[in-house]
This record gives structure tokens, C-alpha cells and sequence, in this order.
């Protein structure tokens, strides 16, 4: 049995009386008790990182470059074990886990690099001229800086690369911000380990005490607890629409309102036109039965809806369709609530007169294991019943037949906001439906054609968010190096001495980045 404890800066902690389990979702094994934080407990660990914000945001971006490497290091240092807890907490194949720290290290090193180039902090500067007339142009000089700490979320669906050390924890951190994360209950010895990894890579860089902790507890108490604490300045989130909407609405009515980056899931719709359906029906129907059942379906951006024309090519597609998702097998969920919540998700479309099951795929009676399901519906129900567009979590996905292009388009106008939407068409097919096109790229975050939505590139052009409900803030990504800017704000200095100045907007340029002088880009000394 795994006993854990709260990380509390340099601290370790475990004051509570109530606990929660890890629990093995393929056995229903226990495999250790974690205690859920304490009013105190909660309370000290963002005192911690107050005060720690103080020290760490005036480190130098390669010091703060350096602690993320430490970071990386200290997370492959943790080898087999990581893998082995971690498959164990989840359910999860070695290979996923495996791939996941790699994409977890790459992703913190990726933030290092940015650090040190240092263009992102967008330093701008305008010199003065005293004989401007009739009023003298004053010396202002401009950079973002960081918010202060951040409480982060950790995701169910990804034990590593969204959760403790995960995409937030990396950008929060780059941006000078110290953090505390709430764990997720799904895998608490996963999160204890890679904690660990993090609160030693503080010690052996120098950083403050408090510039990271890491405690369990619920939702509804400790995270709420955070969320409403008036040292917290942001929250980042990924998760369901419930959790994050509730973090949202909390920290709106804080009596200084702070922002909320909450992914909340997404049904990532997916159209394929009449000429590619035509030709190109089996090879696509088997990528897209793939795409919907990768990961048992439990990535945010498995696509849960297919749209396409109900005409002669769409039959024959229909039967290639089934065919193909016949041919998928289900796996272990990553908890008994998740699994839960996907079985009453796939009774839910069932009970929608005008819903059927197109194909199932492998079915299973092992403890926590879902079987595929694709359901068929037409773009009448579909229309008249807005819930069937919403997610469920899991390997199951809807195809609506439309009658016609204006119907298609009519599906498209009255989606919400999604991560992703993909068409799928041949050059004349894109041509002949921009206007879906220009439609979709108002709907989600990633436009994708001819691919699936399921892999998200870690660079600096992916755009992981989209508008409401997908996320609480269309206007960010919490994937890629645009993600840093959830946590930064803009200051001005005006009529600043040079010895004052951050480096970064010195006339000396000692930092060698990039700046905006004068509307004039450069790294030359003023």
C-alpha cells in the first residue's frame, strides 16, 4: 500500500483524517491511500507561493529555463517506476504511458527554449524626443510579466502531459508564476512521484520555497478553496464541462474576479463531402473508426459526430462505415466513474426516438472495459435534439445523414464552440464548400482538413481551445508555446532610470533578445 502526502513547497504533509484511494480501474485493486489537504493545508501552500512569486518572477528567464530542464531530467530520472504506477493507476498500455513522458519532458524543454530566446515577453520600446511639439513624447517601454500563482487541475485522461508537470504546470512556470496543483484522484501515486520529480528540481536549482506544491483532495472543497483564495491570480483546467463551469463561476464571483483556463471537452465534428465520399469511402471509414476509438476514446479530441450527404455514394458508405467499426475493440476506462459515465451517455442517445446503433465494436465483461458503439441518426432528430451534440467521453461516436449542402451548412451554423472541426474532400469538394469552411473556423480552435483530430502537435503553432463550451476563453491555447501568454499580463514603464529597468528593456539589450524599438525590430543596444 502507497502512502502519500501533500507537497507544500519544500515540505512534506499529511495533517488529514480522510483519505482517498488509488484504485487499479482493470482489478478494482487498491493500491494505496492519499489524505485529502486540510483547510490549512490548502491555506499554506498558496502562502507559500506568494511569497515565493516575489523571488521567482525576478529570475532571469535562463534561471527559470534551467528549473524546467531540472524538471525534464528529474522525470526521466524516475524510469520504470513512473511507467509501472502509472499503467497501474490507469489502465493505460506501457507504450501510451511511455510516449505521454516523452511528450511531458519535450513540452517542458520546448518552454526552456522560449525562455531563453526570450521574444515572447513582446518587449517593446519607445524612446523619448523632448522637442516633440506640442506636447514632449515621454521614454515607455513595455513586456509581459507574470500574474502571480497559479492553482492547476490535473486532467484524468492524461496522467502526465496535462496533469502535475503537465502543459499548464510548464507554461504557468515559464511565465514566471509559482503553482500548486490539486492532483486528480484517478492516479494520486502517478501525481506523487512526478511531484517529487519537481519539488527536487526546485531545491537543486535555487528556486524558492513555495514556487511549487502539489496536495489531493475534492474538488468541491479544496479545489474550490484554491479557486476563491485571493492569493490565487489564475486557474488552469482540463476537464469536464461541470467541474470546469463550477471553477469558472467561482472564480467570477471572487470579490476580485480572476481568469479561469478551463478545456472542457469538445465532440470535434467531423463532415466528409460528396466527391471524397464517393471515392475514398472504405479508407476513410477505417481512419475515422480509428480515430474515434483511440485511447478508448478518452482523448478531448476523439471525434463524436460524422456528418455527411444521404445519397447513393453515402448507403455505400454506410456500409463500409459499419464494417470498419465492427473490426474495433474497446479497452479498460480510466475509473469506474468515467466508465460509469459513459455507459449512461450511451443510454442516453439510445432513449432519443430516431437514434440507432449503426455497429458495435469488441464487447467485453471485464471490470471497467467499454465496447465501442457508433450510433446513426438523421439531421432532423439531430436538429431537434441539441443534446445528442454534446460529448461522451468515451469510444462511441454519431453519424448524421443530411439531405442536402444547405442542410449541411445548417448543422454547421448551429454548433457550439468545439476544439476542432475536420472536413474531409477532394480540391474541387473544398472549393465547392468554403462556405462550410468559413462556417467552421468561427466554431473551434484547429480547422483540420483530410486528417483526424486525435494527436496533438506540441509547437508554437497549435491551438488546443475554442469557444465556449469547448473552453472558458476562446482567446487561448493550452498547448504550445501561445499557452505561456494565459499567465502573463502587460506592464508599461514610463520614464524609468536604466538601473531600474528589467533587462529585458535596458538600452544595453544585456539578454541579446529580440525588441521592438522605435516600430523597428532588433537586437542592437539602443
Amino acid at each position: 500500500m502507497i502512502k502519500g502526502q501533500h507537497i507544500i513547497g519544500f515540505e512534506q504533509s499529511a495533517d488529514g483524517t480522510t483519505t482517498l484511494p488509488s484504485v487499479n480501474p482493470a482489478t478494482g485493486e487498491t493500491l494505496g491511500e492519499f489524505p485529502k489537504a486540510t483547510p490549512a493545508e490548502v491555506d499554506k501552500a498558496v502562502a507559500k507561493a506568494a511569497a515565493a512569486f516575489q523571488v521567482y518572477r525576478k529570475k532571469s528567464g535562463a534561471d527559470k529555463a534551467t528549473f524546467l530542464e531540472a524538471i525534464a531530467t528529474e522525470i526521466e530520472a524516475t524510469g520504470d517506476e513512473l511507467v509501472t504506477i502509472c499503467c497501474a493507476e490507469t489502465g493505460l498500455p506501457t507504450g501510451r504511458i511511455q510516449g505521454e513522458r516523452g511528450r511531458t519532458t519535450g513540452q517542458l524543454r520546448m518552454f526552456a527554449t522560449l525562455l531563453r530566446d526570450g521574444s515572447w515577453l513582446d518587449a517593446r520600446i519607445e524612446t523619448a524626443n523632448p522637442e516633440r511639439t506640442p506636447i514632449p513624447k515621454p521614454d515607455i517601454r513595455f513586456m509581459q510579466m507574470g500574474l502571480g500563482p497559479v492553482v492547476v487541475f490535473g486532467a484524468s485522461n492524461f496522467p502526465l502531459a496535462f496533469s502535475v508537470a503537465g502543459g499548464d504546470t510548464a507554461s504557468a512556470l515559464a511565465a514566471g508564476c509559482p503553482v500548486v496543483v490539486k492532483a486528480h484522484s484517478a492516479h494520486p501515486a502517478t501525481a506523487q512521484i512526478v511531484g517529487k520529480a519537481i519539488q527536487k528540481a526546485a531545491k537543486d536549482t535555487g528556486m524558492p520555497d513555495g514556487v511549487f506544491s502539489m496536495i489531493y483532495g475534492d474538488g468541491s472543497t479544496a479545489g474550490t478553496q484554491l479557486v476563491k483564495h485571493p492569493e490565487v491570480k489564475a486557474v488552469g483546467f482540463t476537464g469536464s464541462y461541470s467541474g470546469g463551469k463550477a471553477l469558472f463561476d467561482a472564480a467570477v464571483q471572487r470579490e476580485t474576479p480572476i481568469p479561469v483556463y478551463a478545456e472542457m471537452g469538445s465532440t470535434n465534428p467531423v463532415f466528409i463531402l460528396p466527391e471524397m465520399l464517393n471515392n475514398q469511402a472504405e479508407a476513410f471509414a477505417k481512419g475515422f473508426s480509428g480515430s474515434v476509438t483511440l485511447g478508448v476514446g478518452q482523448f478531448c479530441t476523439n471525434p463524436g459526430m460524422l456528418v455527411y450527404e444521404d445519397n447513393t455514394s453515402g448507403k455505400k458508405f454506410t456500409e463500409h462505415l459499419e464494417e470498419q467499426f465492427k473490426q474495433t475493440t474497446g479497452g479498460v476506462m480510466l475509473a469506474a466513474n468515467i466508465y460509469k459515465s459513459y455507459n449512461a451517455g450511451v443510454a442516453h442517445h439510445l432513449s432519443v426516438d430516431g437514434v440507432e446503433t449503426l455497429a458495435k465494436g469488441a464487447e467485453s465483461d471485464a471490470l471497467n472495459t467499454a465496447s465501442p458503439v457508433l450510433f446513426k441518426t438523421t439531421s432532423k432528430v439531430f436538429n431537434a435534439h441539441p443534446n445528442l451534440s454534446e460529448e461522451i467521453f468515451g469510444p462511441a461516436s454519431l453519424v448524421v445523414e443530411a439531405t442536402s449542402k444547405d442542410d449541411i451548412l445548417a448543422i454547421a451554423k448551429n454548433l457550439s464552440g468545439h476544439l476542432t472541426a475536420t472536413v474531409h474532400g477532394t480540391e474541387s469538394d473544398l472549393e465547392n464548400y468554403k462556405d462550410l469552411l468559413d462556417i467552421l473556423e468561427q466554431k473551434v480552435g484547429r480547422l483540420i482538413i483530410n486528417g483526424f483530430p486525435t494527436g496533438v502537435e506540441v509547437s508554437s503553432t497549435m491551438v488546443h481551445g475554442g469557444p465556449f463550451p469547448a473552453t472558458t476563453d476562446s482567446r487561448s491555447t493550452s498547448v504550445g508555446t501561445a499557452a505561456i501568454s494565459r499567465f502573463t499580463r502587460p506592464i508599461s514603464y514610463q520614464g524609468m532610470p536604466q538601473s531600474l529597468l528589467p533587462d529585458e528593456l535596458k538600452n544595453s539589450n544585456p539578454l541579446g533578445i529580440w525588441r521592438l524599438v522605435n516600430n523597428q525590430l532588433s537586437k542592437e543596444a539602443i
